[in-house]
Order: C-alpha cells, then sequence, then structure tokens
C-alpha cells in the first residue's frame, strides 16, 4: 500500500531486468506519476515489466524547471516514483534537487534501493571496501581531470570512477600518469550485462589490456583504483620526534603515538617506545 504524498526514489537494473526488485514493480505499477530521466528508454523498461503508469521527463537540464511543479503535485496528496536511466538515481545522475526539495517541503522521501553498478562493482573487486571514495566521472578535459587525479593521489581509501567509452583510453593512461603505473586496480566493464568482464591488475597492465583490445573499449565501466599505502618508516628521525614531543604535551601517550604515526608513517609501536622514553618512564 502506498503512501499518498510520498516521492519514491526507485533503483532499476543496470544491465540484467532479472534485478528488477518486486517492490520496485509493485510501486512503479501504483505511483500516480513516473517521473524519469528519459521517458524514452524508462518507456521499454515499463513496458517489459507491463507498468502503464504515467511518465514525466526530468533531466539535468530541466530539473530546476520541474522540481516546483512535482513538489506541489505531492502536496497534493499524489504519489510520485523518480527513476533514472539505470541503477540507483541520484548516484551520478539527476534528482538531487528534487529529493532536496522535497525534504525542505517536509514531503516523505521513501528509498526503493537495488542495483547500483559502484557498488555491484566494489563488492567484486578484491580491493579494501571497507573505506571508499566515489568520484563519480572524472572531468571531461585531460588537464582538469589530472589535476582531480592529483587530489586524489594520497587519498588511502579505495578510489571509485565511472567512465564513457570515448574516454576510457585517456582516463587509464592519466590515472596511470598521476597514480603510477604500479597502483592496483579493477577495471569492471557492463556489469550484469552479456558481456560484462572485470580485470585487475596494475593501473599499467589494465591500460595495456584495454589499448589493445578495441572490444574493451566499449560499454559503461567502473574503475576502481587501490588506496594509496604510506610506507612505514623503522626509524624515529628528528623530525617525527619533534612532531611526538609536542603530542605527548597535549595528548595521552598511546592517542600521541597514535596521531605521530598517520603523520609520519612511523609504526605506532615504535613510536610509543619512543615517547616512553622521551617521558622518562621506562
Amino acid at each position: 500500500m502506498l503512501t499518498p504524498g510520498t516521492l519514491y526514489i526507485v533503483a532499476t537494473p543496470i544491465g540484467n531486468l532479472e534485478d528488477m526488485t518486486p517492490r520496485a514493480r509493485r510501486i512503479l505499477s501504483e505511483v500516480d506519476l513516473i517521473a524519469a530521466e528519459d521517458t524514452r528508454h524508462s518507456g521499454k523498461l515499463l513496458r517489459h515489466f507491463s507498468i502503464g503508469a504515467k511518465t514525466e521527463a526530468i533531466h539535468e537540464h530541466n530539473e530546476r524547471n520541474q522540481v516546483p511543479k512535482l513538489v506541489e503535485f505531492l502536496k497534493a496528496g499524489k504519489s510520485i516514483a523518480f527513476v533514472t536511466d539505470a541503477g540507483t538515481p541520484l548516484v551520478s545522475d539527476p534528482g538531487f534537487h528534487l529529493v532536496r526539495a522535497a525534504r525542505q517541503a517536509g514531503i516523505r522521501v521513501v528509498p526503493v534501493p537495488g542495483a547500483c553498478a559502484a557498488i555491484a562493482a566494489l563488492s567484486a573487486a578484491g580491493l579494501p571496501s571497507d573505506r571508499f571514495v566515489f568520484e563519480g566521472f572524472p572531468p571531461a578535459r585531460s588537464a582538469a581531470r589530472r589535476t582531480a587525479f592529483e587530489r586524489l593521489r594520497e587519498e588511502g581509501r579505495t578510489l571509485i570512477f565511472f567512465e564513457s567509452p570515448h574516454r576510457i583510453l585517456q582516463s587509464l593512461k592519466d590515472m596511470a600518469g598521476v597514480f603510477g603505473t604500479d597502483r592496483e586496480a579493477v577495471l569492471a566493464r557492463e556489469l550484469t550485462k552479456q558481456f560484462e568482464t572485470i580485470h585487475s591488475g596494475s593501473l599499467g597492465e589494465i591500460l595495456e589490456r584495454v589499448g589493445r583490445d578495441p572490444e574493451q573499449q566499449l560499454g559503461e565501466f567502473v574503475i576502481l583504483v587501490h588506496g594509496f599505502e604510506r610506507a612505514e618508516r623503522d626509524t624515529v628521525d628528528a623530525e617525527a620526534g619533534r612532531v611526538l614531543g609536542i603530542l605527548i604535551e597535549e595528548l595521552p601517550l598511546s592517542q600521541a603515538a597514535s596521531l605521530a604515526a598517520r603523520i609520519t608513517g612511523i609504526k605506532k609501536n615504535m613510536l610509543y617506545e619512543y615517547a616512553l622514553a622521551l617521558k622518562g618512564e621506562t
């Protein structure tokens, strides 16, 4: 049973139609209006599942103009389902302005979970998944793209990017140039579709593989890059000792050693022993 005056954010399949959830099908069948990024694209999905609800386009070019009308529609007690071309809406897709306006107007917004290419790729990548950063599509121009990568070069969390077929080679080249050809990475292509491939290796190896195989340059891509690993130093030098000396004046020894380890890259245990010596507690 739908709740009147509710905005439903509905995830749809990214390729395999079997990933359409029963809840998503029911809600799309029952709402008063489906707001879709591309009504022609979503129309194919709706027809496949025999869903005949009214649709209206809301995309990056008209979203700000459409939002007031849709919010009034919701205030009148009508229900709306918002879908994008594939996957979970708002993840590198339109919808932010609609959701924000609805929440500011006191309208209930309900997520209807389902497929998400970024999370699907992360789940199968074999890279650290406890902490990650989703960066969406890198900038289209190489200079801006490299600048964006430079800002992320020492990011310790797993990096997740989307990329299109006409820029995949250039993006991989820029990643290899900034992050280094030896940085571990995974390239997931056409997830859940017939020609799905997931390649792992160094950025240099992935670039070489994609460069020599034109078929691997087709489709939709998720690129995952291992986070930066700061090499641990095995001695407490003068600078590290200075940092630790400042910290132990303000913090307990264990906390000071832990923070100094993050700053200097030296093992926490070594810094803790050094801190004990500095405090004269050994």
